[in-house]
């Protein structure tokens, strides 16, 4: 038979009229075992009149063939397909002619003389018919299931393909963004500092001849040139990350916080602020970006103390293959719905009130960490203080 006849694809069109042919074989078979059966058992009757004879013959043959009844007018309402009917019908007819093969032998074997009844013959034929079908039931679920497997990895394959191409597309997109982002604020700090420049001109030569409305306006002036200028630097380091990144230095945490405590001196002198630690640990990754993680965040433990004076702890830990380094303070801390977002660029840690910061540092500090193969987390509450924790591989 050819492969379309075997069920090997799905009948494609017209062939399910064909389909529908070969299904009805089956319970047709199942019918004609029945009809045997109550044959053999009224001619068993009629020549021995011995009706457990013909009761038997009725049972043995009957019930194989309503079994093979049923199933042939169930197999439409289960997962196999049509397509897989020949095959079935193959299986029946091969253990049909399994079972004949076998009484031929047994017949014409050399030196045995026997006689197999009608009866024995049917129940026989009915045995390898039904034997068949059950195998023949068995491989065409088997079938079924592997193509339906075929179909999800091949779909699995397409989204797999489609997912590439998207994050493909996003790569190329970020990186754009990224070099826009350098490109405008490398640009824009020129004619900023110019801007600040002549405004500090003005301040020094003519502050006392403008009124009081006017050296306010001028405060302001220079107060936004200020921070738009720390604006375009944060934005500076945020685009260059990866482009000036070098993680194959062996970089002393303990040195790195040392340096960073230096130059916070001033500010934690002037806040009263009180930080303890622990001995850190050394890691591989790029000794510039980690202190611009730690500055950053000692900086807004101090920023963010609240009226108290700061307490601030730097701690570690080591789970498996991670370090993890944690810096906690006892400050205003941050709302749940914040958690996320102060992680965004020009994102402030406590909204949009304070004007303070460039709203770029912790943003720039998780995608140093990302960077290192690591990840920052916070956890916090509103009045309680934050616990930022950044996670490096050890």
């Amino acid at each position: 038979m050819s492969s379309r006849l075997l069920g090997t694809d799905g009948p494609p069109g017209g062939d399910t009229q064909l389909a529908s042919h070969w299904r009805q074989v089956v319970p047709a078979l199942g019918v004609l075992v029945l009809i045997t059966a109550v044959a053999r058992s009224a001619v068993t009757l009629a020549d021995s009149g011995i009706l457990l004879e013909a009761v038997l013959d009725l049972l043995l043959v009957g019930t194989l063939g309503a079994v093979m009844l049923y199933i042939g007018l169930r197999l439409p309402t289960t997962e196999v397909r049509p397509a897989y009917y020949p095959r079935i019908v193959l299986w029946v007819a091969g253990g049909v002619t399994v079972m004949a093969v076998v009484l031929a032998l047994r017949v014409l074997h050399p030196g045995v003389t026997v006689q197999f009844a009608f009866g024995t013959q049917a129940v026989f034929l009915a045995i390898g018919s039904l034997s068949g079908l059950g195998i023949g039931v068995h491989e065409a679920r088997a079938l079924d299931q592997a193509r339906r497997l075929e179909e999800q990895n091949d779909e699995l394959k397409r989204t797999e393909r489609k997912l590439e191409e998207a994050v493909t597309e996003l790569e190329a997109s970020n990186e754009q963004l990224e070099q826009f982002a350098y490109a405008a604020s490398h640009d824009l700090q020129e004619p900023l500092r110019m801007v600040r420049k002549y405004l500090e001109l003005v301040e020094g030569r003519y502050a006392d001849d403008l009124d009081e409305d006017g050296r306010e306006f001028l405060a302001f002036a220079l107060d936004g040139a200020e921070r738009m200028d720390e604006t375009m630097g944060g934005l500076l380091e945020y685009a260059r990350v990866d482009a000036e990144s070098d993680q194959s230095d062996r970089v002393d945490l303990d040195g790195v916080l040392d340096d960073v405590l230096t130059d916070l001196q001033m500010r934690i002198e002037e806040s009263d602020a009180e930080i303890t630690r622990e001995p850190l640990p050394a890691v591989e990754g790029d000794e510039r970006q980690l202190r611009q993680v730690f500055q950053n965040l000692l900086a807004n433990a101090v920023e963010y103390s609240g009226d108290a004076p700061p307490r601030i702890h730097v701690s570690v830990d080591r789970d498996a293959d991670r370090w993890s380094i944690s810096v906690s303070d006892e400050g205003v801390g941050i709302g749940p719905d914040d958690a996320e977002r102060v992680f965004g660029v020009f994102e402030r840690l406590d909204g949009t009130e304070n004007p303070d910061g460039s709203g770029i540092g912790l943003a720039l500090c998780e995608r140093i960490v990302d960077g290192h193969g690591g990840e920052i987390l916070v956890d916090s509450e509103p009045g309680e203080g934050s616990t930022f924790t950044v996670e490096l591989p050890a």
